[in-house]
């Protein structure tokens, strides 16, 4: 049985936490998927992501706990764990990538400083125009996973984020072996993903956002194949051991 961790707040007045296990559901007619919801307080621990086949970070910032988010992502990312992170997990997983791989420690989201001065340090800032409800092209960088799963060059992807990456900061991360592989019209980042991981992709735009809820956008379908590679990995070495 794959093993999925959603880990976020849920909450019933955001519309992806509804959306995001009912896509599971319909993806378990081809594959058997176990889903767990683990709130940002409890996901501190990193105990509490033991054992998972795929971290699936998801919207619904300001989190209960910022750092249950980043402890999250860090987890994946150092584990090999397919990990894929919309719109608030996209905000922290770079959020862990700068303060734990950059070397930059102060790090932070505006959004947990909300009515006070922008501070230089903030990686994650207000956009100029909220996204928030709203639908735009994605331009996609060739060869990338992201490429790979939409199948083209451009995507039209939904959104509801008012906070994105700061550009300042770009140059630190892309350094440091991060890649910017979305990009709106206007070259704003919306897409990152690291090379050297089994599955690691982030997004500002929510892809469980797609459609009708009842066809999975291709990159959660994506994520779970690579969650099923990582449990069929796991399978094996538990028979070996």
């Amino acid at each position: 049985m794959m093993k999925i961790a959603l880990v976020g707040d849920r909450s019933p007045a955001v519309r992806a936490h509804h959306r995001i296990p009912d896509l599971l559901d319909v993806m378990r007619d081809e594959v058997d998927i176990d889903i767990y919801w683990i709130p940002t307080p409890d996901a501190r621990d990193p105990a509490a992501l033991h054992g998972f086949d795929g971290i699936w970070l998801v919207p619904g910032s300001p989190y209960r706990s910022p750092e249950g988010g980043i402890t999250a992502a860090r987890v994946a990312r150092l584990g090999g764990v397919p990990f894929l992170g919309t719109c608030g997990g996209f905000q922290h997983a770079l959020l862990e990538f700068a303060r734990h791989e950059c070397g930059f420690a102060a790090a932070s989201h505006s959004e947990y400083a909300e009515g006070e001065e922008e501070d230089p340090d903030s990686l994650i800032v207000e956009l100029a125009c909220s996204l928030a409800g709203h639908a735009a092209a994605v331009e996609v960088t060739p060869g990338s996973l992201l490429e790979r799963l939409v199948g083209a060059p451009r995507t039209v992807e939904r959104y509801h984020c008012s906070y994105g990456l700061a550009e300042a900061h770009l140059d630190l991360l892309t350094t440091n072996g991060m890649r910017f592989t979305g990009r709106d019209e206007s070259g704003a980042v919306r897409a990152a993903e690291l090379a050297d991981h089994p599955f690691y992709l982030l997004t500002l735009f929510q892809p469980e956002l797609a459609g009708d809820g009842t066809d999975p956008h291709p990159i959660i379908r994506g994520f779970v194949t690579a969650a099923g590679a990582a449990q069929a990995s796991r399978s094996v070495r538990t028979s070996m051991a």
